[in-house]
């Protein structure tokens, strides 16, 4: 699968339905099915898993020792509210309310394409959380990517 990109405003329905815009739809491979998984991810926002990525996901958490407490937690939490989703004719997808409630989505959303998931953000978390963007980029770049990091 090639690397997502973009960053895109979206609103949700009535319904709980959010159409996916074109340019991000055109990003995913076309012969492959419009089957994706939708999960709680980290900062309290969604994760929407193309299905080849979240069977990769899933078998990476899968080889956790489960006799580990820390392990078992994290499956846990990692499955808790995952669910399968399908696009509609109108490139919809259907959000149960219980991840639009974790993630305190009313409305107004942003999907921010990264790598191979696309984060689903309340506008207002997800302009807090690029508010929130430190003073010197750089050194952030410095710690992540130094060898004493790994």
């Amino acid at each position: 699968m090639r690397q997502l990109l973009g960053e895109y405003d979206c609103k949700i329905d009535a319904k709980g339905r959010m159409r996916l815009p074109s340019a991000l739809l055109n990003q995913f491979e076309e012969e492959k099915s419009k089957t994706f998984v939708l999960n709680r991810g980290f900062e309290n926002c969604l994760v929407l898993y193309p299905m080849e990525v979240w069977e990769a996901k899933s078998a990476e958490v899968n080889q956790l020792n489960t006799y580990i407490e820390k392990n078992r937690k994290f499956k846990r939490y990692f499955y808790r509210g995952a669910q399968e989703v399908t696009i509609d004719s109108a490139d919809r997808l259907l959000i149960k309310k219980s991840l639009l409630e974790h993630a305190g989505i009313d409305k107004d959303v942003v999907l921010s394409a990264m790598d191979d998931i696309v984060e689903i953000w309340a506008k207002s978390k997800y302009d807090n959380v690029i508010d929130d963007e430190p003073e010197n980029f750089s050194d952030l770049a410095e710690s992540v990517f130094s060898p004493a990091a790994d």
